[in-house]
């Protein structure tokens, strides 16, 4: 059993009288370096540790929250917070549907999610990786005029949440990552590009694959055009993709169908999507760097389907939303941390992998945009009406090849449309930071605006 764990079972014993508490305790170490031209920008290396205390009494229109947290788990700050958790229930609204998490019988996946060596590896070596990193994009190609970033991170991340109701979970994470910013120039056009390399731990780190990502990308769009409107197919990279997969996941949180917010509400069994398209989040899987065996109300993750061969079968509950649909939680509770309390989402989507590789996919397109960044994706695209109108950048698709990069173009359809004209799924899945993974997707009718 964990320390925290233990830590968090001894508080149980101060609810008092019919209230209930929840327990949320959490501590992490985490680094971050930023190399700029040979030497060390920013170095910052920080532990936390926190509790987060939900205190709910029954009232006569239904049960009231009180919520506190602390950013110290010494003994004065664990009592206070709880103590303003109890004060903070005498303010909460009365709602039928609020409620802790019971146990259920879903039994929590063994995953191994954590490497110490995030903590074991010298802070010298993460320094040397983030010089080493921009050394390695300045030599790669003459066109790089400027590096804006170069930087590595990690994290080590340990959490437990336990209840009055039974609760008692502990899970933990570790992460680590390199990423860099470049500018390329051929003496009349500037083009930025970024690559990123990710893994549980920096043994796992590729420097070379974010290296030249970034070079690739950002030399790849100099002399970029605008193109002429038009209407096409589009082909998103992998990273792209999985930005509109977290869209697509972000309507499917019962906590946005209940609320009258997606435009998935009232849809369960119809065809939304092409019959390619199979989407599920499983936080099971160790490969996802969203995987957790338990959710933040400390129920077991499980495997939800929710999009099967294009036909909506379910969205994903915590507890609250569950209740107000008439049914039960997915184990899909998410958390912001000690001081924020738990709702439904995805947290580790995926789309079954098709049988094409990026390069047939392209060759099958013929003609169209290859979309390899989105912009104003958070203005641009409504949950709630499905609208999608977002500014890209990348290149045309002739007789099947990368063509000339593109750029000031928007391209705009509806998400719903986008679904049912998925024409093409690659094989090529990159488990990415956030919480969605990604492949190429071809979707066709899609309008671009250009000159």
């Amino acid at each position: 059993m964990s320390q925290l764990l233990e830590r968090a079972e001894r508080l149980l014993d101060s609810a008092v009288g019919a209230e209930e508490i929840e327990i949320y305790v959490s501590s992490g170490v985490e680094t971050e370096v930023r190399a700029y031209q040979g030497e060390i920008e920013n170095l910052s290396s920080a532990s936390s540790a926190g509790i987060g205390i939900r205190v709910l009494r029954d009232g006569p229109g239904g049960a009231q929250v009180g919520t506190a947290w602390a950013g110290s788990l010494d003994d004065e700050s664990i009592r206070d917070t709880l103590r303003e958790a109890r004060e903070n229930v005498r303010y909460a609204s009365e709602d039928e549907f609020v409620a802790f998490a019971r146990p259920d019988k879903v039994k929590a996946v063994e995953l191994s999610l954590r490497d110490d060596s995030v903590l074991s590896t010298p802070l010298d070596d993460k320094i040397a990786m983030a010089i080493s990193l921009e050394r390695q994009v300045r030599d790669g190609d003459t066109r790089i005029r400027q590096v804006e970033a170069a930087n590595y991170s990690d994290y080590v991340a340990d959490a437990a949440i336990v209840s009055s109701l039974g609760i008692r979970a502990a899970y933990a994470r570790s992460g680590a990552f390199l990423s860099v910013e470049v500018i390329a120039s051929d003496g009349h056009d500037d083009q930025t590009g970024w690559g990123l390399s990710a893994a549980r731990a920096p043994s796992g780190l590729d420097p070379d694959l974010a290296a030249n990502d970034a070079i690739a990308r950002a030399t790849g769009m100099l002399g970029a055009v605008k193109p002429s409107s038009m209407k096409c197919t589009a082909v998103f990279d992998p990273r792209t993709a999985a930005s509109l997969l977290a869209i697509i996941g972000g309507a499917l949180s019962g906590d946005a169908v209940v609320r009258g917010r997606s435009f998935f509400a009232n849809r369960i069994g119809e065809m939304v999507a092409s019959p390619l398209f199979n989407l599920l989040d499983d936080p099971t899987d160790p490969r996802h760097f969203g995987a957790s065996s338990h959710d933040g109300e400390g129920l077991a993750c499980r495997r939800n389907v929710l999009i099967n061969e294009g036909r909506l079968r379910a969205f994903v509950y915590d507890t609250n939303s569950a209740r107000r649909a008439g049914t039960s939680s997915t184990g899909s509770a998410l958390r912001g941390g000690i001081a924020g309390s738990p709702s439904a989402g995805c947290r580790a989507l995926q789309l079954e992998p098709g049988e094409e590789d990026q390069a047939t996919i392209l060759k099958n397109v013929g003609f169209g945009v290859f979309v390899e960044s989105l912009m104003g994706v958070h203005s641009g695209v409504n949950p709630i009406s499905g609208d999608f109108s977002v500014g890209v950048t990348g290149h045309m698709i002739r007789d099947g090849q990368i063509a000339e990069p593109v750029r000031e173009l928007t391209v705009a359809s509806t998400l719903q449309r986008m679904l049912l004209d998925l024409t093409h799924v690659g094989n090529d899945v990159e488990w990415l930071p956030g919480s969605a993974a990604g492949q190429t997707l071809a979707i066709d009718g899609i309008a671009v605006s250009g000159s």
